[in-house]
Parts: C-alpha cells; structure tokens; sequence
C-alpha cells in the first residue's frame, strides 16, 4: 500500500515538473500573453455562446461543453480594448482555476513555450492597483510576453457568482 501511494505521489509530482515553466501563448491584436499550462484544460473554437444577464460585458456568457456549462469571458473587453469580431482563428482557451472551469476567449493561440523563472521579471509599477492581471514579463530572445495570473483573472466574488451558474 504505501509503495503504491509512493508511486502516485512520484507521477503527480513529475507531472508539476514537467508542466513547470510552460506557458500557453496567446495573441490579442499584437501583443502577446502566456498563461502557465497547469491551468489549461483545453483550447476549441470558438461556440454559440449563450448570453446570461446581468453578468459584466467581459462575460460574454456561457457554452456548453461536452454537457459541462462553462461561462466564457471576452480577455480583450476584460483587458479594457476593443471588441473584436470573432473569427476563425478566435479560440477558447479552457481553464481551471480554483474548481471553476472557465472559457478565455483570446485572438490567437500561438504556441507553448517553457520560460524559465530566470527570463521572467516584475512588470514595473506605473500606476498604483494597475495590471493585477500580469504575473510578470517573460524574456524570449528579443521578445517580452506578459505572463498573466490566473488566479486574478476574476476576483473571488466573481468567482463565487460563476460558480453558481
């Protein structure tokens, strides 16, 4: 028994190793955003998304995913920019933060890449309370990708009340 529950902690252990570092890079107009893979349960095209009153403009709603409902937010209107069409390089980028399942639509999906802590660093402070969304900047030859937190994406209210849908 115990060597069985050595294996196991062995294979989820190795699993967080080697999701370590990895970040799914996503586009929206030209910058670009890495979200680390752990969070990431799958990337579709984008669906009919059915709208839910009441909810923020970024919610555009919810989808219905092989039977799981799972609301969807617009990560451009969250970040303040401009809506834009969808298209068919548009995608849904389907996290799992905190046992809420969640639908991030973005541009483009572009690529994982593996990020050390050593090519990351602080975004610097220009506003007070401003990017809670960014986790940092990650250095990939002459390119900086903003490294976004997932656990920030909604605040814990919004959270809860997406959890009741």
């Amino acid at each position: 028994m115990a060597e069985r529950a050595a294996q196991e902690d062995f294979f989820v252990q190795d699993d967080e190793d080697t999701q370590k570092g990895k970040y799914l890079i996503f586009s929206l107009g030209k910058e670009q955003y890495g979200l680390e893979i752990k969070y990431v349960m799958e990337i579709i095209g984008i669906q009919p998304i059915t709208e839910v009153p009441e909810l923020p403009p970024y919610i555009r709603g919810i989808i219905n995913l092989r039977g799981k409902i799972v609301p969807v937010m617009d990560v451009r209107l969250r970040f303040k920019k401009e809506f834009k069409e969808y298209s068919d390089r548009t995608c849904v980028i389907v996290i799992q933060v905190e046992e809420v399942a969640m639908g991030l639509i973005v541009d483009a999906v572009e690529e994982v890449l593996s990020i050390p802590d050593s090519e990351i660093v602080s975004l610097p402070e220009i506003k007070q309370n401003t990017n809670r969304y960014i986790k940092g900047v990650g250095k990939v030859g002459d390119v900086v990708k903003l490294l976004l937190d997932c656990t920030k994406l909604l605040t814990e209210d919004e959270l809860e009340d997406l959890s009741e849908l």
